[in-house]
């Protein structure tokens, strides 16, 4: 039985989940857990964290699913990844990196609340709602065992969520012809995407290739001369979300709108205290 939400409720919940997953990947837990089982370099213990629920895959199966890195850098760490730590591996070592990452911001008090423990009950019953077609990655985590410890438990269904509604998210983009780059550019252009030098940095491609996908987006009458969004490129990315919304509405209706709203207020009080012990990167966000 589902139950209608308020406009963007299942959305603002989203937002409030996903740094409860995506702190361990800024976490200087995860440099040590990977290079530990021998992988060292940055960019490969991501790829192997967040791929490793799909197995042994190649470049080409984490370009696909990740969608925003330029493939010639997945390739230059994907299959290699695997020779050094299998998937089962990567797996272990990325628990022990959420555990002690969500023990030291949030404290061990918190990890073992009542309230940690109601909020990974809602968010495991959100996810019963979630479909595994056309959802490579959600349905890779889905079929992965859900940790006993109620704090891995909601890392897990934040994980769930996330990776559910960025499959949809990734079909939205292909949808609106929105290439990898672009796509970034463009939500970067909102001012809630991630800064230019981060992706820069991150995703593999370079400066050239940034100002090749805005000279298109210019072409296309999403961006003005300054580079920022018309009054097109920011219909263009509100349908986007919008419909990533319709996309993902699923495992918040059948968690119904009073859940939600609780979910949401007790994600808030710990991503709220995960940002205060310096979660992210300050500067990662914004137009510069």
């Amino acid at each position: 039985m589902t139950t209608a939400l308020p406009e963007r409720a299942g959305r603002r919940c989203h937002n409030v989940l996903n740094p409860l997953h995506s702190a361990h990947y800024f976490s200087p837990e995860l440099g040590k857990e990977l290079a530990e089982v021998g992988v060292t370099d940055p960019n490969a213990a991501y790829f192997a964290v967040r791929a490793a629920a799909m197995g042994p895959v190649g470049a080409g199966t984490v370009t696909a699913t990740f969608y925003n890195f330029r493939h010639e850098l997945v390739a230059r760490h994907v299959p290699a990844v695997w020779r050094t730590a299998s998937p089962e591996v990567v797996l272990a070592a990325r628990a022990r990196v959420v555990d002690s990452t969500l023990r030291r911001l949030l404290g061990d008090e918190a990890i073992a609340s009542a309230e940690v423990a109601e909020a990974a009950e809602l968010a495991l019953r959100a996810t019963e709602a979630c479909t595994r077609t056309a959802r490579p990655l959600y349905a890779a985590h889905a079929d992965l065992p859900v940790p006993s410890e109620p704090h891995l438990a909601l890392w897990h269904a934040a994980t769930l969520l996330r990776e559910h509604r960025g499959d949809g998210h990734l079909a939205v983009l292909l949808d609106a012809e929105l290439d990898p780059l672009e796509a970034l550019v463009s939500h970067t252009a909102t001012g809630k995407g991630m800064a230019p030098k981060w992706v820069l940095s991150t995703r593999g491609w370079h400066r050239e290739d940034w100002d090749a996908a805005t000279r298109r987006l210019k072409e296309r009458g999403l961006l003005d001369t300054e580079g920022e969004l018309t009054e097109s490129g920011l219909a263009l990315r509100k349908e986007i979300e919008t419909r990533t919304d319709r996309l993902d509405a699923a495992p918040y209706e059948h968690l119904g709108a009073a859940g939600v709203e609780r979910l949401t207020e007790l994600a808030m009080g710990l991503v709220m205290a995960a940002l205060a012990a310096g979660a992210f990167p300050e500067d990662m966000i914004g137009k510069s």
